[in-house]
């Protein structure tokens, strides 16, 4: 393929995703200016206005295809040039944050509530969901894969080894990986305490 040709079918899948998260706004969407969604992304609010929820997606975020973000009544609220990749999963029933130049690998899953367990013969399924808000800051790295429970705050700067599960505060600048994510050292060259 020539580069003109690169260009103009970049070009081309560029406009197209301007135009989906406009029609994305019509749904009621909070997006900024330049935000693009890729092919096939779920960018929904919920089945009835009393029980909508809110998306906010900042300025120069870029939702690829497949992505799926369901507030599910909560918030899920983007940053500013915030990368989102294939497949991504974020639930927001309890509110979920992404701080600014954030980057979400494929396939990862961002959870923000959890299911009560109740006593032995009472259906799990039939109890309410616990709304566990999650928090991810600026500048942070989450490799592909990666799954950040509910109630969980990922610090500035951090990066997210890929397959983690992450199930508890990680501080900022810390380099995390494993199932549980656990610090190994910081990107300031510190090593983590033990």
């Amino acid at each position: 393929m020539t580069r003109q040709l690169q260009s103009l079918f970049h070009h081309g899948s560029h406009l197209c995703g301007r135009w989906r998260a406009w029609l994305a706004s019509l749904s009621g969407v909070k997006s900024a200016a330049a935000v693009t969604l890729g092919r096939n992304c779920e960018v929904a609010l919920g089945p009835a206005p009393g029980r909508r929820g809110i998306i906010e997606l900042g300025e120069g975020t870029r939702l690829q295809h497949g992505v799926l973000l369901h507030p599910y009544g909560g918030r899920i609220s983007v940053g500013r040039d915030v990368f989102i990749g294939p497949g991504a999963v974020i639930y927001g029933h309890g509110g979920v944050e992404i701080g600014d130049e954030t980057l979400v690998s494929m396939h990862c899953r961002i959870l923000s509530s959890n299911h009560t367990v109740p006593p032995a013969g009472t259906p799990i399924r039939s109890q309410p969901d616990l709304l566990l808000p999650t928090k991810i800051g600026r500048d942070v790295w989450l490799g592909a894969a990666v799954t950040v429970l509910g109630g969980v705050t990922i610090g500035d700067g951090c990066v997210v080894g890929a397959g983690s599960v992450v199930t508890r505060d990680l501080p900022p600048g810390a380099i995390a990986y494993g199932s549980p994510a656990e610090v190994r050292r910081f990107r300031d060259g510190s090593s983590a305490q033990t």
